[in-house]
């Protein structure tokens, strides 16, 4: 079996994260004894009918490593996935953009913005951190009954942050809907995993998973992104 995986981004070589990214894909074809393919994809050839782009791919992995050079396509490749219930994982700025996206088109908040890309936007769902989380590692408290749960298999998890940007809590009251669920938070209540339970796999993480996934210790959340990418290939 082929599984199609598009990572939504500009990869850069110098990028830790992007090469984890790679080097966990390529391990996981071999822990699942599948082809894997993956492409990056510009997020200025998503402005317009993602779909054309898209169509082919068994999943969706939204990348860390903003600014993109296209806010608007990222999103579009969200909101692509969300609404076609392709498998979808956001990790770091993945999840940054996630946020977003749900706030503006599933939620309704329009104006939603990104400080990053509009910093002078009065609907900033995601702001600058006050204190920067780049470099540390920290303890994740996982909601039993959630597909991380699931994943885990436990109810704390140890990950590693490479973010400057996170869920600006003066818009947190507005993230509320049947199906959103934050699955994941830090000992200061801070969201660190959101995911949606209407559909197969859609999951956004502020860590980096990974950045820990080898391929003697595979991480759960990706082994779990592809096990939905393996399904959707087989339908």
């Amino acid at each position: 079996m082929i599984l199609k995986i598009a990572v939504i981004g500009e990869f850069k070589s110098n990028n830790s994260t992007h090469v984890k990214l790679n080097s966990a894909l390529e391990d996981f074809s071999v822990i699942k004894n599948c082809k894997i393919e993956y492409n990056w994809i510009d997020t200025n050839l998503l402005e317009e009918n993602p779909s054309k782009m898209l169509k082919d791919y068994h999943g969706i992995w939204s990348a860390p490593g903003s600014p993109f050079n296209s806010l608007k396509g990222a999103l579009n490749a969200i909101e692509y996935a969300r609404n076609n219930d392709v498998p979808h994982l956001g990790t770091c700025a993945g999840f940054q953009h996630s946020v977003v996206e749900i706030a503006k088109d599933m939620l309704g908040y329009e104006a939603a913005q990104h400080e990053e890309y509009n910093p002078e936007s009065s609907e900033l769902f995601i702001n600058k951190l006050v204190c920067s989380l780049a470099g540390k590692t920290m303890q994740v408290n996982i909601k039993e009954g959630t597909k991380a749960f699931e994943f885990y298999g436990a109810s704390m998890a140890s990950e590693d942050y490479y973010c400057n940007f996170g869920i600006n809590p003066d818009f947190l009251h507005k993230l509320v809907h049947p199906t959103l669920m934050f699955s994941g938070i830090d000992q200061e209540n801070e969201i660190r995993i959101l995911e949606l339970t209407d559909k197969k796999f859609f999951m956004a993480t502020l860590f980096v998973p990974q950045s820990k996934s080898t391929r003697e210790n595979p991480h759960p959340i990706i082994g779990g992104f592809i096990d939905a990418v393996c399904d959707k290939a087989s339908v």
